[in-house]
């Protein structure tokens, strides 16, 4: 990792070249070639597959896609001359344009009879376009928008409903990726104070992002890639590729402070939290790769969308990241850190969160109060924290999986108005009929028996073709709800059975119902499989049972809370009207496993570096409680940071227009914010005190069979202290006194040797006369850090030969310049 990222720094305009030549080639491609996403819920061994396959055999589908112009009147019924005269040159109007196939309308003779409501009052046609809802031009929808619209009148109300009319009122494509990227940009700016270093993760990941989505635009030509794909890779894209610069661009800031040259700060930066950016990357990806023990089609193109995403976003913070930093040198600081630098040498920064080696233990500031609370109180704090998270997952007790509609669009759309128009005119079933397909047996005695069962408004058999015939159900209820579900149960079980005939039910309202059938049986696998995998990687990571244990429990309580946040804002409609979501429904059956799968792999992001701060100190310490403490003091600003640009990009696709993508943005950012502010910040830390040295137990037979992974491996010697090893040099001393600007002598400073990478090698209180001394491991360079209430911290750089070296060191008032170089 360290050649790796050497050479980006030293050769970063190639980089910088590849990386652009990477994202405008890709990018050109995708526009030439166009998108070919389709959403293909191929559930075998399901009976809503099987009427599917009948009705395609005789009946093959229409090559466009079929939209509907709603019209209401006031007064008067729409057979009305003056409504009709209105109404129909539109609809005329509509057919003559290219890309229009037919319209159906009910003025058509009396085949149109039935598209007229039995008060007369609503009517509706049929327009149905050439091609697909994805290819058809927007400028086209638009047109037939503006068209049907511009018949209304006074007492006259038109609507148009279906998913090409869907596409032209969703906001502007980029709009949730922008408002995302400009909230993480806004917390970066507040975290480093410095406009170089905040454009860095944001600039990573829009090169990651940006070739993810290309590269699945081109795969969908040939794969099968849904349309909901490329929206959950650039969320999920965004939020890991801003996270994950951030910790190395952290890391690399901390370097610099500690007065290391650039290039070997972000060689180390790299080698540390690179390594730690790779494992984390992998966990995403192997999460999300859970989703194919599903055996769910739709979901294959889901996975293979976000990984590519997300390893190209681990890419970028690999490779183009050092490249970027080459060629900001020192400007990845603010400029008042600039100036202390060169005004007074070395400083230790408080970014010390990334995760660095052992640091002496700092006991100002939040974190570390925090820290020390919970340490002091951890059966209060654990309590507190699981009674939240047990109020928050209570409503996932209702949870019901199902499908979203335009029934859930905002009452301000006009595909919302449409569905509630049709509704009213025809009954809440017409939006979602049910289609019998009867293969065998007496058909007339089966429409007879399904016109007697209850929820049933209005049956008609259609022509049969080939020897199948299609009975239209319109049920009394709405395809979402619970009522529907039970009919359709009625008609497999019983109806159908009692007739003697050979049928299957189908449609949109049973395909979805079947869709979440098959997911609920699934996702206990699902889960356990994802569970399984984290437990295994931090297992081999942390060589401990308890701490990947603890890793899968609290995973499972941010998964219902998180759902229980989805079931009240979705299902129940808390918020809905506040967030402009729409109307209330179950929660889309495909988004427990997608969201599992994210949640999963961002929730091990944060244990990874959160736990490998506390496993380093442990094995320096062997002090449960220091290391629990010092992990969470030096950890939790970084992780709380970066949990929150995801809370950030995750709430923006509520403006993505999409309603799966604002359900899963909603609970993404529910799981994001449970996950770091309350489980890894309060009860994981909590637990682990609680826990004591269980938490790094692991049997010898186990320890002896296990391979060993290192997240963040020790650091390497750097240049400078490498020859004096090798020569063979011994052991040495620094030792003075440490004083105040009066000469006077400081007692309780503490006095920590570092290496050159921040890595603790002795550390010491001096005494009542000021004295300190130190072991030097053998001749190099090291950094010297002291530190002392009402003092401001002093860190230098010194040399060692194989003599002792005096040095004494002059804290000064921290009033003087009014900051602490190290706090």
């Amino acid at each position: 990792m360290a050649a790796l990222a050497r050479w980006c720094y030293r050769h970063r305009l190639v980089v910088l070249l590849l990386w652009v030549g990477a994202l405008f080639g890709l990018g050109f491609s995708a526009s030439t070639a166009g998108t070919d996403y389709a959403n293909v819920f191929s559930l075998p061994n399901t009976d809503s597959k099987k009427a599917y396959d009948l009705m395609e055999k005789a009946f093959p589908a229409r090559a466009g896609d079929t939209d509907t112009v709603v019209w209401k009147v006031d007064e008067g019924t729409v057979r009305d001359s003056d409504v009709r005269s209105r109404i129909q040159p539109a609809l005329d109007e509509i057919a003559k344009m290219k890309g229009v196939g037919s319209v159906a309308g009910p003025y058509a003779g009396p085949e149109g009879a039935a598209q007229i409501s039995r008060d007369g009052r609503i009517a509706y046609a049929q327009v149905t376009f050439t091609d697909q809802a994805n290819a058809v031009p927007k400028e086209l929808v638009e047109d037939v928008v503006d068209t049907a619209q511009g018949a209304e009148r006074d007492g006259l109300e038109v609507e148009l409903g279906g998913q090409a009319i869907q596409r032209v009122q969703e906001p502007p494509a980029g709009l949730a990726e922008m408002v995302g990227l400009a909230a993480a940009a806004i917390v970066l700016f507040l975290a480093f104070g410095s406009l170089f270093a905040m454009l860095l993760p944001i600039g990573v990941a829009i090169f990651g992002v940006g070739t993810g989505m290309f590269s699945t635009q081109l795969l969908s030509h040939v794969t099968d890639i849904p349309d909901l794909a490329p929206l959950l890779a650039s969320l999920i894209g965004l939020g890991v590729g801003i996270d994950y610069a951030l910790f190395i661009v952290t890391r690399h800031r901390k370097g610099i402070l500690r007065g290391l040259d650039p290039e070997e700060s972000a060689v180390i930066a790299l080698n540390t939290s690179g390594r730690a950016v790779l494992f984390a990357g992998g966990t995403v990806c192997i999460a999300l790769a859970g989703m194919l023990v599903t055996n769910l089609r739709f979901l294959d193109g889901v996975v293979i969308g976000t990984s590519l995403t997300v390893v190209l976003s681990v890419l970028a913070a690999t490779t183009l990241l050092p490249a970027l930093l080459g060629f900001l040198g020192p400007r990845v600081l603010s400029r008042r850190q600039r100036r202390r630098l060169a005004a007074g040498g070395t400083s230790r920064s408080s970014e010390a969160e990334s995760g660095g080696g052992p640091e002496e233990e700092k006991a100002s500031g939040l974190a570390a109060r925090w820290s020390t609370g919970v340490q002091r109180r951890p059966r209060t704090i654990a309590v507190l924290a699981l009674a939240v998270m047990a109020v928050l997952a209570l409503p996932v007790l209702s949870l019901r999986l199902g499908a979203t509609d335009q029934g859930n669009d905002d009452t301000t759309t006009t595909t919302r108005q449409a569905y509630d128009l049709l509704a009213e005119g025809f009954g809440p079933g017409f939006n979602g009929p049910l289609q019998v397909v009867v293969s065998d047996g007496d058909t007339t005695a089966l429409v007879k028996d399904i016109e007697d069962t209850a929820g049933v408004a209005r049956v008609a058999a259609l022509p049969p073709a080939q020897g199948v015939t299609v009975i239209q159900v319109v049920p009394t209820t709405s395809p979402q709800s619970e009522e529907t579900d039970t009919l359709i149960d009625t008609l497999r079980d019983d109806v159908i059975p009692d007739a003697g005939a050979e049928a299957h039910v189908g449609g949109v309202t049973a395909v979805s119902k079947d869709f979440a059938t098959v997911t609920g049986d699934r996702l206990p696998l699902f889960i356990a499989t994802i569970i399984g995998l984290g437990f295994l990687l931090l297992l081999v990571a942390f060589r401990s049972l308890v701490v990947p244990l603890t890793a899968a429990v609290m995973n499972l309580i941010a998964a219902a809370a998180s759902f229980g946040v989805l079931v009240a804002v979705f299902q129940w409609g808390w918020g809905l009207d506040l967030l402009g979501l729409g109307k209330e429904g179950p929660i889309n059956a495909f988004l427990p496993v997608i969201m599992l799968s994210l949640l999963f792999g961002l929730s091990m992001d944060y244990q990874v570096f959160l736990v490998s701060r506390m496993h380093e100190e442990w094995v320096h310490t062997r002090d449960n409680a220091r290391a629990v403490r010092v992990g969470l003091a030096e950890t939790s600003r970084v992780i709380n940071s970066a949990a929150l640009i995801m809370v950030c990009v995750f709430l923006a696709f509520v403006l993505s227009g999409d309603s799966g993508g604002a359900m899963a943005g909603v609970g993404l950012a529910a799981a994001v914010a449970l996950d770091a502010f309350i489980l890894r910040t309060a009860l994981v830390p909590a637990a682990m005190h609680l826990l004591g040295n269980a938490n790094w137990w692991l049997p010898d037979r186990l320890e002896k069979r296990l391979p060993h992974l290192a997240v963040e491996p020790k650091e390497e010697p750097t240049a400078a202290e490498e020859p004096a090893r090798g020569e063979g040099g011994s052991a040495s001393v620094v030792h003075g006194f440490v004083r105040d600007p009066d000469g006077h002598p400081v007692e309780g400073a503490a006095v920590t040797l570092m290496s050159k990478g921040g890595r603790q090698l002795d550390r010491v209180t001096s005494l009542a006369d000021g004295s300190y001394i130190l072991s030097v491991p053998s001749p190099g360079t090291y950094l010297l850090s002291t530190t002392a209430p009402a003092y401001a911290s002093r860190a230098r750089q010194l040399t060692v030969a194989d003599e002792p070296l005096v040095l004494d060191v002059e804290l000064a008032d921290l009033s003087e310049d009014g900051v602490d170089a190290v706090n």
